[in-house]
């Protein structure tokens, strides 16, 4: 994983990464596939988008619905 650092800026790095995420989930809840095939333009491979959502899911930050089989945003008010 690439974090900030004196070899890779933040542009670089897995936490920008996150924003796009992160903003498209805000909208509404997408499915894996549809979330890559939107946001896709800003990773160099699906590896990366992996790498992120595994990041974002250890955090707390967005979590899987089983049920509806989307990806969610996890908010503070959020009873998950």
């Amino acid at each position: 994983m690439q974090l900030p650092n004196k070899l890779f800026s933040y542009e670089e790095s897995i936490l920008s990464k996150f924003v796009p995420i992160l903003k498209a989930l805000d909208e509404q809840n997408y499915s894996v596939l549809g979330l890559y095939s939107l946001t896709k333009m800003e990773f160099d491979s699906i590896d990366d988008f992996l790498l992120a959502l595994d990041c974002l899911y250890g955090l707390g930050k967005i979590d899987y619905d089983d049920e509806e089989e989307v990806l969610v945003r996890v908010t503070r008010n959020s009873m998950r």
